[in-house]
């Protein structure tokens, strides 16, 4: 090929390089509704200050969930391993398993933070990861999620999204 018809060909090249990175930063975060889920929670067991911070563990008792495409029940298995900072922000570390209406089995782990503002508000955000062997379900594998918590009498709720 002559050297002009490589330089037009790069330029094209470049110019459509250039278009799919503008459309990509002009992307909106889609997200939906994944479920509502509540914890219940048996007494805090202590562990008191270690070199990261307070230790709290909050052991999962049970709960239930539902969303659009999944509901069913939390296994009395699982905990919040809390570190509570010196600032009283508070690092959420958190195992637990869901049991599907259907059978499926569905682990899930997440961090957050639980942080009491100035204001009296508070920012309370987790991020779930979820493992699954269950075909039906298999999407919750490569699905990021965030959720927004809340506090109850007896535990813990969270709305949780699937982002798009």
């Amino acid at each position: 090929m002559k050297k002009s018809k490589l330089n037009f060909l790069a330029f094209i090249c470049f110019q459509l390089l250039f278009i799919q990175v503008i459309m990509a930063q002009k992307a909106e975060l889609k997200y939906e509704l994944l479920y509502e889920i509540e914890f219940t929670l048996d007494s805090i067991i202590d562990v008191g200050k270690t070199p990261l911070g307070k230790r709290v563990i909050y052991p999962v008792t049970g709960g239930v969930f539902e969303g659009p495409k999944l509901k069913g029940k939390v296994l009395p298995i699982g905990a919040d391993w809390l570190v509570e900072f010196e600032s009283g922000t508070r690092k959420l570390d958190v195992n637990v398993v869901l049991e599907t209406d259907d059978g499926a089995i569905i682990y899930v782990t997440y961090t957050g933070f639980y942080h009491s503002n100035d204001d009296g508000s508070v920012y309370f955000r987790i991020i779930p990861i979820f493992e699954t062997s269950s075909e039906k379900y298999n999407w919750l594998n490569h699905t990021i999620s965030v959720g927004i918590g809340r506090s109850k009498k007896g535990g813990v709720a969270y709305t949780v999204y699937a982002i798009k």
